[in-house]
């Protein structure tokens, strides 16, 4: 599905409603340029996979198919919708969008499936969550954990967060550009975010990398150069690169110029 059909659909619905401090672009929007779009950002607390003898919000791998995890507890409905793009705004079928959170009290389920769940895009990319608004954990800001992953591509981990909340300004993982819409509404609270993936679409071969200097293997200093995507960017920590870690992908690695 082209990213006309997708944006005919969406302006169908008519307008949102007020946002709550948002008014955060959606991949939809930033299609009509007909630029190439920009990846969602990578973000990973390391907490996968779960040491047994650990307690935190770990992923649990083998969760549910299920779009609702509101049957594991209660508290205030949350729904959050939207699409998977790739560069060339294009939505993205058969998507696998892995979610988990935690529950109204900031607990995690690191034992059982509680607000754990996975689910794929439908033919138009389009995703949908029912859930309930996750509590505090210490430390963090609200937030929501996923990992997508388009048929036979790496996985994207990363996280969604609620805007106008006070922890955003202190969570030393919170990403501006992970911020979902949020509105009133439904009973409840309903989110929207488009993902992005970093994959070409369009003309040439789609399994094609984003031409640059960047290469996968490869070993980096800090300060070290590389292009990606059309962009240049600047090493901030020494590794080796892998396959997932390109430069739009790792903020903690690479700095945009």
């Amino acid at each position: 599905m082209s990213r006309k059909s997708v944006l005919k659909a969406a302006l169908a619905v008519g307008p949102a409603a007020a946002l709550l401090g948002g008014g955060t672009a959606l991949a939809r929007d930033k299609a009509a340029s007909g630029r190439p779009l920009t990846p969602t950002p990578y973000c990973d607390d390391g907490d996968d996979p779960t040491p047994p003898q650990t307690e935190g919000p770990y992923f649990t791998p083998g969760s549910p198919r299920r779009s609702s995890l509101t049957g594991s507890g209660s508290g205030t409905l949350l729904t959050v919708s939207g699409y998977v793009f790739g560069l060339g705004c294009q939505v993205i079928p058969d998507v696998l969008l892995d979610f988990w959170q935690a529950d109204a009290q900031g607990a995690y389920d690191n034992i059982g499936y509680r607000y754990r769940g996975h689910q794929y895009t439908d033919a138009s990319g389009a995703f949908k969550l029912t859930t309930h608004v996750p509590g505090l954990y210490p430390g963090r800001t609200r937030h929501l954990h996923v990992k997508v992953q388009a048929p036979n591509r790496p996985v994207l981990t990363t996280q969604l967060y609620f805007p106008g909340e006070p922890r955003n300004n202190t969570d030393t993982i919170f990403d501006p550009a992970l911020l979902m819409d949020v509105r009133d509404g439904g009973g409840g609270k309903q989110g929207s975010f488009d993902f992005v993936l970093n994959i070409q679409q369009g003309g040439g071969d789609p399994g094609e990398p984003p031409g640059g200097t960047w290469s996968a293997s490869a070993d980096y200093r800090p300060g070290d150069r590389v292009t990606y995507g059309g962009a240049e960017y600047e090493c901030l920590q020494g590794h080796q690169a892998t396959t997932g870690w390109e430069p739009p992908n790792v903020p903690a690695l690479w700095r945009r110029l």
